[in-house]
């Protein structure tokens, strides 16, 4: 993001012309707008958003566990009842109450290797994001360039059939004064036909191009949409101030899309490791508290008067039989009270556990082996993306260098060729030159300027895009 605060504050010192309308649209506000409203962006933006969901969630899965459970429930039948270990046949309720904690104190590392892991993820989708916007920005700034190139080459047009309309009007005077043939004046108009057809032309490819830009920035409609034009002056002899290795060197280490490519192969260095801490024992501590009610559970409500009862007979002497009497007592009973159940049924505990890893399947074994497959793959990815972004470079340079050579060509062309139209016109003017060779110079002019303006416009987009990968702010003034 502070690449994309780098480009918005050169863009912002790029234009001189005040902006007219509203439907006026500079660079820097097409950019902008794409940045904030680009449903792609908004769809990576929360893929950042959850991956830091995923670091918090990871930090906090070293925090203790807790659980708590309470049941209410009612048993019919015969069972025998947790609290008094007795027999019950009657229904019975009952209520549990359970509370759980426990934390982890070690497992191989693995929780904290996944928060690592978590945070190269985090960093990885950010440059993923920063390229998204980046490439934005270039599509941005390549079709804004087509807009702009349209609007010159209508202009250029217009001044063509502007001149050409005078040259009708003049030969037709010529005519009619009987100092020229009629069929010079018909060349004219055939070549005034043709340049008001290459007009149509052009005002059709900028409507498309507009169409294109106002598309690319997700406007509802381009009715009035227009964009401004800056002076695209290139002062002095352009140039390009750098050979592909020099941009090659900055861009490995601050281009996102290789950044983002290191972070996934470190990441998967962290999944490796996680991998193997799976071989680890793993000790936990482990606490919980629980307590209930059971309506089986019976206290004496009462005691009844206490009297003799018979309980057999005693043989004397004499074979004389005496009765036997004991003392009985009878007791009346009742629920125990839930709150002193409660109280009662308390119940702690608190302990390590230990767990070895003998043999899972090998599971483990199989988990660290994918690892080891996917860190290989990560360091290829890298490798490619390092790869690409090189070809990437030496093509964008050479064809910079191309466009440039183009360039210079194309201005001593149009030199010439203007020069060379400025003696055909004199003639022409004076009748010693053809209507047929003065259309042919006015067309080798036309054509001329066409391509400097091509060449122009692709020398600055190339140039653009090399500046962009020596990490430059998006410009259009080439110097």
């Amino acid at each position: 993001m502070r690449k994309q605060i780098a480009i918005i504050a050169g863009l912002l010192a790029m234009f001189t012309m005040p902006a007219g309308a509203q439907q006026v649209w500079t660079l820097e506000q097409c950019v902008n707008h794409a940045l904030t409203n680009n449903l792609q962006v908004k769809q990576q933006m929360l893929l950042v958003e959850a991956a830091k969901a995923d670091v918090l969630q990871s930090k906090l899965d070293l925090l203790p566990s807790v659980t708590g459970n309470a049941s209410h429930a009612y048993n019919y039948g015969q069972t025998i009842d947790r609290y008094t270990n007795q027999f019950a046949t009657s229904r019975v309720q009952s209520n549990n109450f359970y509370l759980q904690s426990g934390v982890t104190l070690f497992n191989g590392f693995q929780k904290l290797n996944t928060i690592k892991q978590n945070q190269l993820n985090l960093l990885a989708s950010q440059k993923e994001a920063d390229r998204l916007l980046n490439d934005i920005s270039i599509n941005i700034a390549t079709f804004y360039l087509q807009v702009l190139f349209y609007k010159e080459l209508v202009n250029i047009r217009r001044n063509q059939l502007d001149i050409t309309s005078q040259q009708v009007d003049r030969m037709k005077k010529l005519v009619n004064a009987g100092t020229m043939a009629a069929g010079d004046a018909y060349t004219i108009e055939a070549q005034y036909a043709v340049e008001e057809s290459s007009l149509i032309d052009a005002e059709n490819n900028l409507s498309i191009s507009l169409l294109t830009l106002s598309q690319l920035l997700d406007l509802p409609t381009s009715d009035g949409f227009d964009i401004e034009v800056p002076a695209l002056v290139m002062d002095g002899e352009p140039s390009l101030i750098a050979n592909p290795d020099q941009i090659f060197t900055y861009a490995k280490e601050h281009m996102p899309e290789i950044q983002a490519s290191e972070y996934r192969l470190q990441s998967s260095e962290k999944q490796l490791e996680r991998a193997r801490g799976s071989y680890y024992p793993s000790l936990a501590l482990s606490g919980s508290w629980g307590t209930g009610y059971s309506g089986a559970s019976q206290v004496i409500d009462q005691t009844l008067p206490a009297e003799d009862r018979l309980i057999g007979y005693a043989v004397g002497t004499g074979s004389v039989s005496y009765p036997v009497y004991s003392p009985w007592v009878d007791y009346t009973y009742k629920t125990k009270a839930w709150s002193d159940q409660i109280q009662d049924n308390n119940n702690q505990t608190i302990g390590l556990y230990l767990t070895i890893p003998v043999f899972n399947g090998w599971q483990s074994r199989t988990m660290v082996s994918k690892a080891k497959i996917s860190v290989e793959n990560s360091r290829l990815e890298y490798e490619l993306q390092k790869m690409q972004l090189r070809k990437t470079i030496q093509q964008a340079w050479a064809d910079a260098n191309a466009s440039l050579k183009q360039f210079r060509a194309s201005e001593k062309k149009v030199n010439a060729t203007r020069e060379s139209f400025r003696y055909a016109e004199q003639k022409f003017e004076v009748g010693i030159m053809n209507s047929v060779d003065y259309n042919n110079a006015k067309k080798d002019l036309s054509n001329a300027e066409s391509e400097q303006l091509q060449s122009r416009y692709d020398f600055i987009f190339k140039t653009t895009v090399l500046d962009f990968y020596m990490g430059k702010p998006l410009s259009l003034k080439r110097q």
